[in-house]
């Protein structure tokens, strides 16, 4: 594929029929020159919150959405999780080279470390969210109300032969394929940190004290790493990009089931999983976003 952005038109979008301001969704599609990726989006207050701390983003016209959990006092998560959202979409709306972004001077410079970037995509997206970072530590630094305020993220974007997966946080992707979900993240949590080191086992994961304590998020620092792996996509693969808000209540054999089950309508799906995640307590903010690429044939 060429280096250029793809070619993309977008149709089909609408929010979705539920106007309670705890419930908000988003379905449609994106075709590019080489596939259709088919969207739903919805994100829920929960049964225990006072205010939604996520946000979620649909592109209307590239292959790309995001989801973002805030975090912070005085409703700065807030704040901190719809600002991210956005600066990717204000990135991605009004700036289609990846050179530099309108209206705010040059982009953040290529992490030092980091290996070179192996498409333009995987460039943009790893820039907008270095962009995102940069602008809600530093709105943080300026208002004291939103000291410490910051946003875990995870989105993708699509290209013909797979797609590239972005995180930082405890906010999750999987994968639904042959009936089966596959977990696509590792959570940058103390938890995971000490799994994988062997100091817990996975077990012993709901019981430990600190298991919602995150070691990476937009906002905390003047630069973050996010975490970006190429994924390939088979014609039947739904992925599914959420918050802990769902991940938390409902166990994977039990996300897995309601996709199966829903598997070919993207917005019944997603209601059936905020509704699951009620269900078993709704504890807190649920988001989710839901997509299917297709190759154009």
């Amino acid at each position: 594929m060429p280096d250029d952005p793809l070619a993309s038109k977008v149709s089909g979008f609408s929010s979705l029929s539920d106007t309670s301001p705890r419930i908000a969704g988003r379905t449609g599609h994106v075709d590019t020159e080489h596939m259709r990726v088919k969207f739903a989006g919805l994100t829920d207050v929960g049964r225990t919150r006072d205010n939604n701390e996520d946000n979620f983003f649909i592109s209307e016209s590239e292959p790309l959405c995001v989801v973002a959990d805030g975090m912070g006092g005085h409703n700065s998560g807030e704040v901190a999780s719809l600002q991210a959202i956005q600066v990717v979409r204000d990135f991605y709306e009004g700036n289609s080279s990846g050179a530099e972004s309108p209206g705010r001077g040059p982009l953040p410079p290529w992490p030092f470390k980091r290996r070179p970037p192996k498409h333009h995509e995987e460039r943009r997206l790893v820039q907008a969210v270095l962009l995102a970072n940069q602008e809600v530590h530093n709105a943080a630094n300026n208002d004291a109300d939103l000291k410490g305020m910051g946003t875990t993220l995870v989105g993708a974007y699509f290209i013909e032969t797979g797609m590239y997966l972005i995180h930082i946080g405890d906010s999750r992707a999987y994968r639904l394929r042959d009936g089966a979900v596959e977990r696509m993240t590792r959570d940058h949590s103390l938890a995971d940190e000490y799994l994988a080191m062997g100091i817990l086992r996975p077990e012993e994961v709901q019981f430990f004290p600190y298991k919602n304590v995150i070691t990476r998020a937009i906002g905390l620092s003047p630069t973050v790493e996010p975490e970006v792996n190429f994924v390939t996509i088979l014609p039947d693969d739904i992925f599914l990009f959420c918050s802990d808000g769902l991940t938390d209540p409902l166990d994977d054999h039990a996300i897995a089931r309601i996709l199966q089950s829903h598997r070919s309508d993207l917005e019944s799906a997603a209601r059936a999983l905020v509704d699951a995640a009620n269900e078993a307590g709704g504890p807190d903010n649920i988001t989710v976003v839901l997509a299917h690429a297709q190759p154009d044939v």
